[in-house]
């Protein structure tokens, strides 16, 4: 296997793992942070009906917004804000895998600071 391959299957069962402890309600959602070399995305989910409340990613925001830790900020005001919206302050917050680090950190911490309780 190539090292790609390895640290793919590394991150899917880490995911499992995390997937198994925490589910999402429609008072208390599951936000789903998917992060890609381009892009980063969030999805707040309830699992018990498995529909998406709300949806943020880099790419609707302006151009203006890179892949850097800033965008990533960026996202998680949004999702924030969209979820503010519809009446929704708390969520469960799945990392799906990737390291609390970096973008996905500020990401949660930018949610955190708009209002939205983990």
């Amino acid at each position: 296997m190539l090292k790609r391959e390895i640290r793919k299957v590394k991150r899917f069962e880490r995911k499992r793992r995390v997937r198994a402890k925490i589910t999402g309600t429609a008072t208390r959602p599951r936000l789903s942070v998917f992060r890609s070399l381009r892009n980063i995305s969030v999805q707040a989910i309830d699992d018990l009906s498995g529909t998406t409340l709300a949806q943020a990613n880099m790419l609707e925001l302006t151009k203006k917004t890179s892949h850097t830790v800033a965008g990533a900020a960026l996202v998680g005001k949004t999702i924030a804000e969209r979820l503010a919206k519809i009446g929704i302050t708390e969520a469960v917050f799945d990392r799906s895998g990737y390291k609390y680090h970096g973008k996905v950190k500020a990401l949660a911490e930018a949610a955190r600071g708009d209002g939205l309780k983990f």
